[in-house]
């Protein structure tokens, strides 16, 4: 059952209008590129639109990073720290995707939202919802575990038009400060990826994790046992490759650790993996790399 709070593509196209004077942004095709039997997803901290970034404000960055998610041409995307203008300039620039997105604050458009973008033409939503990081998830812009900021998860189960094969998605954006909220957000994930309606379907959840892969955090996850037994995807493709950064502070790099993550169940197959540092003249379309993972989910 879809949540009330939940926007599905199209009521975002009422919102958006703050920059209605400035520079028109160029529309892209989205080139598909998985196979009937794979499916491409991409998770992307797209840094918040309303931040004061100096030369890197959203202004100046965005049809960058429009190009890029045209690029990719992923099925599935996760945004994180989207705005609803920003969701907004990139659902009309790319009007292949639907979208199901809330903001953290309110649950409708206020503040940031971790939004799924998702092949019109090849999926369509089953049910969706958001959830709040707190002792409260159900209650739209509830905080805890001394979280600074409302922390979510917004979620959908998609359906393949052709096939009816379906494939969950969970997109977060985890605290950076409190690593008590990490560990019980993660805890709360696992649980409510655990209860889906459907456990046999596949499952894709992926984010702003805040917290590198050996966080105990992210071993709610890895390891054996756990309640929702994932597969961090990179490490699966790259099992011998260093630790290196996601997050880059619009400075580029490799030197550091990955904060951002897809995972999925251990009974996808992992075909590739990858961290796409794209950038023009040392321009960066965010202050985070976006990642992407092309995964066989139905065997």
């Amino acid at each position: 059952m879809l949540k009330p709070w939940i926007f599905i593509f199209g009521v975002l196209l009422m919102a958006g209008t703050a920059f209605s004077g400035q520079k028109k942004i160029s529309s892209r095709t989205v080139s598909f590129q998985a196979e009937n039997d794979q499916v491409k997803v991409m998770s992307f901290n797209i840094r918040y639109g309303t931040a004061n970034d100096g030369p890197n404000h959203w202004d100046l960055r965005r049809q960058m990073a429009i190009d890029l998610i045209a690029r990719q041409g992923a099925d599935v995307v996760g945004l994180q720290e989207a705005e609803d203008f920003q969701i907004d300039q990139i659902l009309g620039a790319l009007n292949s995707y639907g979208a199901v997105t809330a903001g953290r604050r309110d649950g409708a458009l206020a503040s940031e939202h971790c939004t799924i973008l998702y092949r019109r033409d090849r999926f369509i939503v089953a049910e969706a919802g958001t959830f709040w990081f707190s002792d409260r998830p159900e209650a739209p812009g509830s905080r805890g575990w001394g979280a600074r900021h409302p922390r979510i998860c917004t979620w959908v189960r998609l359906i393949e038009r052709k096939t009816g094969r379906g494939l969950y998605v969970y997109n977060v954006h985890l605290d950076n400060r409190s690593q008590e909220s990490r560990l019980k957000s993660a805890e709360l994930l696992a649980a409510r990826i655990a209860e889906r309606n459907s456990k046999t379907t596949p499952v894709v959840a992926m984010g702003d994790f805040n917290m590198p892969h050996d966080n105990p955090g992210m071993q709610r996850f890895l390891e054996k046992g756990a309640l929702a037994e994932l597969t961090d995807t990179w490490r699966n493709v790259h099992p011998d490759k260093p630790e290196t950064r996601t997050y880059h502070g619009f400075r580029g790099g490799t030197d550091g650790h990955r904060i951002d993550f897809i995972l999925v169940d251990r009974g996808t197959k992992v075909l590739g993996a990858d961290i796409d540092r794209y950038n023009e003249d040392g321009r960066y379309p965010s202050d985070h790399y976006p990642i992407t993972a092309t995964l066989k989910p139905w065997q």
